[in-house]
């Protein structure tokens, strides 16, 4: 139930719901998952289960709370206030996630031009004469390992794979701006299959990094303990595919909505926040392919 109810059908004047069960709930999930995954990686086999149970727990709730949130946002609930609100919360969700890739860059602008040349210069001779800075740290005595612990690798190459993973995520961008100018034309049918057609990219998308992963350890040696350009690539390009994945299944859940009828041409916000995130991953990939791949 609601703390505010509506009049005449119009939506409350500021929507305030009843106190709810479910932050407490996604917290917890949360707990089990950090705890678990930090046994596991301590090497308690125990902690994958509690890990699984933490994902399963949050998962769950999570439903939950965005089936009572739909259910609210269709019954006429959510007016203008409750609207820019939501607008609000996006865009500083966006803006860490910008923050969260900007960590990362950063880790990779550090290392290439200020810890790779520190570690080759004269003071360091003495220390390690043997070692190179070179970038990217590719061979045996390059790798920032002048003890040679890290095994040779060859470097991805940004053709085929990124360069094909790049036009599936720029074309996507194209047929997402399509559904969207088409639903807010109230043409719903024609924005069901752009949306579709986006979802079935970004599944492309996916399938091709997986493809490039199993490249990468196999016939590369290229892994994420190679060194400093092994652990920048794999978490960049790994926490990138993670976003895709989240906002694949934005859009899936999007599209499923507007099969079911909702969403106006005035009013569809849901849609709009599904597509602000793709788009920012869009962005983010572009940043990879040149910085990662090119440079």
């Amino acid at each position: 139930m609601s703390a505010a109810t509506t009049t005449h059908g119009k939506a409350p004047y500021y929507f305030v719901p009843a106190p709810s069960r479910h932050p407490a709930l996604t917290a917890t999930g949360l707990l089990f998952v950090i705890f678990g995954a930090s046994q596991w990686v301590n090497d308690h086999q125990w902690g994958a289960w509690v890990l699984l149970f933490g994902f399963v727990l949050w998962g769950f709730v999570l439903q939950q709370w965005f089936r009572q949130a739909i259910r609210e946002s269709e019954g006429g609930l959510y007016g203008d206030r409750i609207d820019t609100s939501f607008r609000w919360s996006m865009s500083w969700f966006i803006f860490s996630e910008v923050m969260f890739f900007g960590a990362f860059f950063g880790a990779l602008y550090w290392t290439r031009l200020h810890a790779l040349p520190s570690l080759g210069n004269l003071e360091n001779a003495v220390l390690w004469p043997d070692f190179k800075a070179v970038w990217p740290s590719a061979g045996a005595g390059y790798t920032g390992s002048p003890a040679n612990i890290v095994e040779p690798f060859e470097t991805m190459k940004p053709w085929p794979i990124p360069t094909i993973n790049t036009a599936l995520l720029l074309t996507s961008g194209v047929t997402l701006t399509i559904a969207h100018h088409a639903l807010i034309a109230n043409h719903r049918a024609r924005a069901i299959f752009f949306m579709w057609i986006t979802v079935l990219l970004g599944i492309s998308f996916l399938g091709c990094q997986i493809y490039e992963y199993h490249e990468a350890y196999t016939e590369l040696n290229l892994k994420l303990s190679s060194g400093a350009y092994g652990s920048t690539f794999f978490m960049l390009t790994g926490f990138h595919g993670f976003h895709v994945f989240v906002g694949m299944l934005m859009l899936t859940f999007i599209t499923i909505r507007l099969m079911k009828g909702h969403f106006t041409p005035e009013r569809h916000f849901g849609f709009e926040g599904a597509a602000w995130y793709w788009h920012f991953v869009d962005v983010v990939w572009l940043g990879l392919y040149v910085v990662v791949y090119w440079a």
